[in-house]
């Protein structure tokens, strides 16, 4: 059996166990980013639509966008205003002006005006005005805000563009400018020529103005959401999820899978092969008979009905991938401690009186802890392809993001067919990735510690 030194020596000059340990080393700088850099509630709230709502839906990734042709979504909040404060007759007035170059070929999808104040029993008023490159300013909503159900209390919400009201106002412009659009759809309304058909590009400035009667009464936030048809580095799902943030959160998820069920499966089936091999006759007999029922029974259609009988936390997958995984490792183990228990130090600690455990745990295991980590390593894909499978079927833990989730979630939806594909590639690609890096490890690991694969 070789050395550490000697296999690190040998594992060094492996250019397939180098790129694995690359590849393995970019997805721990993403466990570790997605655990420092993403807020820890885009992880809790992944299937909270209201925590979304502010992106697009079914947006292609910005990168695509070669030219500028189609709009890209902005999110806008009260840091990026130009906020000016008036009060006249006992009335505080806040204008907000939020300043948008649009020079794109395509209309926006839709605009949001999300806001946020705090208030007594007078309710403040809303005004929203819209300047164009043009100079005209087409003013867009007037309401109050909404009863304050206590004294100082907090009210968020949001204008849509398909607020009936909206529509309503921008009619009067139909008139005034001889204007032919449909006021229906104020995100083309407002961005339209008056004077020939297409889009008007240059600076629009969304003006927001918050008329305030109380002198503790306070605009919080205030925002526009333009909505685009291109967004973030992987683009968005039909559920407006920023894909970016479900595929890194989903690779820690993947680690913890793939190494929890490949540790622990690996180290059940050494010692459970190792005492069989070591005890001989019946124990022997009795315990391979085990492992031949559980190495004949049909791994997928048990899992999905564990799965629906039982629980689909992810503990509980873990813990199912672990029932079958240890089989193979059984069957590899028992043959070398066969061989093994029948070499001189062994036979010298039995007639030294030492006991079975001492004997398997501190002379038989430790010769074969080279060929378990090879064989931590090549569990590892299969570990976390079994869970993609299950999440693809819909039967993984719908609450947390993992690739197999997102997989599935793209074909109920049918992107394939809509042309989604970046809500099936790179997940796809994920998968792929890792269970290649763990492959190429494990694959060099095993021609250097296993003797019939190393040349003589």
């Amino acid at each position: 059996m070789l050395s550490r030194s000697e296999i690190v020596r040998e594992f060094k000059r492996s250019k397939s166990g180098i790129a694995g340990v690359a590849i393995l080393l970019g997805l721990i700088l993403m466990t570790v980013y997605s655990a420092v850099a993403i807020p820890l509630e885009s992880f809790r709230q992944w299937n909270n639509p209201n925590f979304w709502i502010d992106h697009p839906k079914a947006a292609a990734p910005a990168w695509t966008n070669l030219g500028s042709k189609v709009p890209e979504h902005k999110i806008m909040d009260s840091r990026d205003a130009e906020i000016s404060e008036s009060i006249q007759d006992g009335t505080r007035t806040l204008v907000h002006s939020y300043s948008i170059d649009f020079n794109y070929d395509d209309y926006p999808d839709d605009f949001m005006l999300p806001y946020s104040a705090k208030y007594g029993s007078t309710q403040p008023v809303l005004d929203v005005s819209v300047i164009r490159p043009d100079g005209k300013e087409f003013e867009i909503y007037f309401s109050s805000l909404p009863v304050s159900r206590s004294d100082q209390g907090e009210f968020s919400s949001r204008v849509f563009s398909t607020d009936k009201q909206i529509a309503e106002s921008l009619k009067r412009y139909l008139g005034e400018f001889q204007y032919r659009q449909d006021p229906a759809k104020p995100e083309v309304m407002v961005f339209s020529d008056t004077q020939e058909p297409g889009v008007l590009k240059g600076k629009y400035t969304f003006r927001e103005t918050f008329f305030l009667f109380n002198p503790g009464d306070s605009v919080i936030d205030s925002g526009v959401i333009l909505g685009g048809k291109v967004y973030g580095l992987m683009g968005t799902d039909e559920f407006r999820r920023d894909l970016a943030i479900g595929i890194l959160w989903a690779a820690p998820v993947a680690l913890f899978i793939g190494l929890t069920v490949s540790i622990a499966s690996v180290l059940i089936g050494l010692i459970y092969g190792v005492v069989a091999g070591y005890r001989g006759r019946r124990t022997d007999e009795g315990l391979m008979r085990i492992n031949d029922v559980f190495y004949s029974l049909p791994t997928l259609p048990l899992l999905v009905i564990l799965s629906v009988t039982i629980g689909r936390s992810i503990f509980l997958i873990t813990g199912f991938l672990v029932i079958f995984g240890w089989v193979g490792m059984a069957k590899i183990s028992r043959s070398l401690a066969l061989q093994i228990k029948n070499l001189q130090y062994v036979e010298a600690a039995k007639l030294m009186g030492q006991s079975d455990i001492n004997i398997i745990f501190k002379h038989i295991i430790p010769q074969l802890l080279p060929l378990t980590f090879a064989s931590i390593a090549i569990s590892v894909p299969s570990a976390i392809l079994g869970e993609a499978a299950l999440s693809f079927l819909g039967l993984g833990d719908p609450s947390i993001p993992t690739w197999g989730q997102i997989l599935h979630e793209a074909n109920s939806a049918s992107a394939t067919t809509r042309g989604l594909w970046w809500w099936i590639v790179p997940p796809g690609l994920m998968i792929a990735i890792t269970g290649l890096a763990f492959a190429l490890i494990g694959n060099a690991l095993d021609a250097i510690v296993n003797p019939r694969s190393r040349r003589v």
